[in-house]
């Protein structure tokens, strides 16, 4: 039997066998010696005391879950996950003297020490009777067991088996500075690839990391995702998950919930205004301005395009808005409509001192102040009389009195444009009013009202810029005035008309 040590365990147990029939006295070279102690049997050949295998010799060594495990002089049970590493057993040369104690052992006074058991499990013991402070002592056989105890660790099942001696069992340390085996870091251990290993203080385990759980002996991803740990969407990876926002959110602090990110904010593509909302942001565009198709740029509006009735001249479109214009001559009324510049009150006119300024659509017109043609005279502003002793006034109205009128392009007709009213009226006379001249394509005509008053009437639409002169007369007729043998009279409006270039 050769002597066994554990290396994979951190406590050893040093045995002292002590015969209690003292040591054989050495022989005298006459003598054979022939006998061994129990647990030994002569060998003739080596001519030593060779072991016995109880573990073959004897049936059923040990019960239960526990192994035999043979040694010097007799056996162990040991839990079945225990191991033994043998020792190279000694040489034996038969030049050397007879050792009268246990293959293993060496003598030392009247006691054989020697040998050196290490145990796989964490803790071990003898089992046994304790006796008080740390001794354990157990009798088997002829064999006295005494276990004595320098730390806390028990042994399990450990079975010494002599006669005729006691052996005492010391517990000790075998490496102050490797006290534990990591089987982990050796790679002397059984895990699964999946698994890992946990050292502990004579052992190790095999635990699933985290995120996985263990199926048979292998070790399973976790589907966290089933557990609805994710307030939107949740990704599982191996051993772990994420959980993932839809667009317009983003993860709270936990990483589990999801809140609103406030795009505005975030610098959102909007061209104009951001308005922020539940996991998404809308774009507004100012006023003037209508949305794109991508629905972040603003587009300018065109109102000019819409209708042709935002001004009365003419629409100017501006970004975001709008604006009317006037021509030459006319000035903005509020914002869309145009009114006349009346240069002759603002003086905004080049006309001389022997002019009158006359105000007429979009401009002025500057006339003489003596207007009078011959044979006519001036007898006040505005008016020329023509004298009854001149022979050329007898077909001629006595009197024209000029008078200057403006309007606009394209009036709606019939449209009444200029009264005519007699100033003096002789008793009995009969008046009529005609248009004498200056009306050639009939554009216009008298509509006579009463006795001393008459309309002029525009019977067609005209355009500007234009200019008429009509002479409109008045016929008076009276049978008891005898003017050289002449009963008719007649006085004359010689009337500018002025049509504007626009319609307003």
């Amino acid at each position: 039997m050769q002597g066994v040590c554990v290396p994979i365990l951190c406590v050893c147990i040093c045995v002292t066998v002590l015969l209690r029939s003292a040591i054989s006295q050495p022989r005298s070279e006459s003598d054979t010696y022939t006998e061994c102690t129990d647990g030994y049997h002569w060998d003739p050949q080596t001519e030593h005391c060779k072991d016995i295998n109880e573990c073959e010799t004897i049936p059923d060594a040990c019960k239960g879950e526990m192994k035999c495990f043979n040694h010097y002089g007799g056996y162990l049970c040991l839990p079945r996950s225990a191991s033994l590493i043998p020792a190279p057993e000694p040489p034996i040369t038969p030049a050397q003297p007879l050792n009268p104690c246990p293959l293993g052992y060496e003598p030392q006074g009247n006691s054989c020490v020697g040998g050196c058991l290490v145990y796989c499990e964490g803790q071990v013991a003898v089992t046994g009777v304790r006796t008080g402070g740390s001794m354990w002592v157990q009798s088997v056989g002829q064999w006295r067991v005494t276990l004595t105890l320098y730390m806390s660790v028990m042994l399990h099942d450990a079975v010494f088996a002599h006669n005729n001696s006691i052996l005492n069992v010391y517990l000790c340390i075998a490496s102050p500075t490797n006290t534990d085996i990591d089987e982990c870091e050796r790679h002397e251990h059984d895990c699964q690839p999946s698994q890992e290993c946990i050292n502990s203080v004579g052992a190790f385990t095999c635990q699933c990391p985290d995120g996985y759980r263990k199926v048979g002996t292998e070790c399973v991803d976790i589907d966290e995702c089933r557990y609805r740990y994710c307030q939107h969407r949740c990704v599982n990876v191996p051993g772990s998950f994420s959980c993932q926002c839809e667009p317009g959110f983003q993860l709270a602090g936990n990483n589990r919930s999801c809140i609103d990110v406030n795009e505005c904010e975030m610098g959102a593509p909007c061209s104009q205004r951001c308005y922020n909302t539940y996991g998404t942001f809308l774009c507004r565009c100012d006023q003037g301005y209508e949305l794109g198709p991508d629905g972040f740029e603003c587009k300018d509006i065109d109102e000019c395009s819409y209708s042709s009735y935002l001004c009365q001249y003419q629409c100017v479109n501006e970004p975001g808005k709008f604006s009317c214009v006037c021509p030459e001559g006319y000035r903005l009324l509020g914002t869309r409509m145009c009114q006349d510049i009346n240069e002759c009150e603002t003086g905004e006119h080049e006309c001389t001192e022997t002019q009158n300024c006359v105000n007429i659509h979009g401009r002025y017109q500057c006339v003489d102040k003596n207007s009078c043609q011959e044979p006519y005279i001036q007898v006040s502003d505005n008016r020329c009389v023509c004298p009854v002793s001149n022979p050329a006034c007898r077909e001629l109205p006595f009197s024209i009195v000029h008078r200057y009128m403006s309007i606009t392009s394209e009036r709606s007709v019939p449209s009444d444009i200029f009264q005519i009213q007699a100033t003096s009226v002789s008793a009995r006379a009969y008046n009529t009013f005609r248009i004498r001249s200056g009306d050639e394509n009939g554009d216009f005509y008298i509509r006579q009202i009463n006795n001393i008053s008459a309309m002029l009437v525009l019977a067609r639409a005209v355009s500007g810029p234009r200019e008429y002169t009509l002479d409109l007369e008045m016929v008076s007729i009276n049978p008891l005035v005898n003017y050289q043998n002449n009963y008719q009279t007649s006085s004359a409006l010689r009337l500018s008309i002025y049509v504007g270039p626009y319609t307003f």
